[in-house]
């Protein structure tokens, strides 16, 4: 549980520590600090940067437990530091590199221009919305699809334990990316066969993370506006929907139960709100909805609105379990 902040600085001030960590991640000091102590003039210098201004990023980062300063102006990695690099294991370098980055960052400097329109400031910042945005710079989308992945890859084993996949024949896997969460959920039941679906630009990196498991795994690119594969048992949708506001979330959930047979389930892992906020426990759940109120225009929901949201789309018997543990994420199923 979230405990609230113990004074008004630390509200003032929350913004500091975020960007300090994300400069460090843009700048990748993780990597190059991995192979043993340096101190900041040949950080400077590796990373084209000014070395008394980088001394002092590193002095607040050692400050934030991200380095330790073991001589005057001299700095090893720590174990919570070493997660900034790509190739960590729980990295989440690109989890800071899309969420403090420029846009995400300016969208939320401009907040106050979404509360009043009910626009994501997104497309004030970028002059488009998000997801065309993202289609037109592919250095960007690397970044949003690793950040991606990364997130999913810390909430995944819970998932898995916490769902028995085991009675589906063929899960398909709308707008699953790289196939991370497919990847674990298919190493973990043998017998279920899967297809990954998203656009191009999204299975990007879907062949490597799916190598070894080809023989069980087709890998399809399209649009899930328009149409997703057939004749599945289960059609799984993470982190889908809360991009989407009503309109557009029943149009992708109309699609799925068009390509559902009778009786195959829909399942979404998403955040669920309260109905009513009366505890600091909401708060993960609160933020995302008003990231996607600034980013995409989508939006968390209560159980009340996802159930909603299911039955116009003409789905049934709809399901919602507790939060999978260490994560915000619920399963909500629904049948065609």
């Amino acid at each position: 549980m979230t405990t609230p902040p113990s004074s008004p600085w630390e509200l003032i001030s929350g913004y500091m520590p975020t960007q300090i960590v994300y400069v460090a991640a843009e700048l990748d000091l993780a990597t190059h600090l991995a192979g043993g102590e340096r101190d900041a003039a040949e950080l400077a210098a590796a990373t084209g940067t000014h070395a008394p201004s980088l001394r002092r990023l590193l002095r607040a980062l050692a400050c934030l437990g991200m380095v330790t300063e073991t001589a005057p102006g001299r700095f090893a990695l720590t174990e919570a530091g070493d997660r900034l690099r790509d190739d960590a294991p729980g990295s989440f370098r690109a989890l800071f590199r899309l969420f403090c980055g420029p846009n995400v960052w300016a969208s939320w400097g401009r907040l106050i221009d979404s509360v009043r329109t009910g626009e994501p400031a997104w497309d004030l910042v970028t002059g488009s919305p998000a997801f065309e945005w993202m289609a037109r710079h592919p250095e960007e989308s690397a970044v949003f699809n690793r950040a991606m992945s990364e997130g999913t890859r810390r909430i995944a084993p819970s998932i898995v334990a916490g769902f028995d996949f085991t009675r589906f024949g063929t899960l398909v896997d709308v707008g699953g990316g790289d196939g991370t969460l497919l990847s674990v959920i298919l190493r973990a039941v043998p017998d279920l066969r899967g297809v990954l679906f998203d656009l191009p630009s999204g299975l990007a990196e879907a062949e490597r993370n799916l190598a070894d498991l080809r023989d069980r795994c087709e890998i399809v690119g399209g649009d899930f506006f328009e149409e997703v594969p057939k004749g599945a048992d289960a059609y799984l949708l993470k982190g889908v929907i809360h991009d989407w506001d009503d309109e557009r979330a029943t149009a992708i959930l109309r699609v799925c139960h068009a390509a559902a047979d009778p009786g195959a389930a829909l399942l979404l892992l998403e955040p669920t709100l309260p109905e009513r906020i009366d505890s600091p426990a909401a708060t993960g759940a609160v933020m995302s909805d008003i990231n996607m109120l600034v980013a995409t225009g989508g939006k968390e929901r209560t159980e009340a609105e996802f159930r909603a949201l299911l039955t116009g789309a003409g789905f049934h018997s709809v399901e919602i379990t507790d939060p999978f543990p260490d994560t915000l994420v619920r399963m909500i199923s629904a049948r065609s």
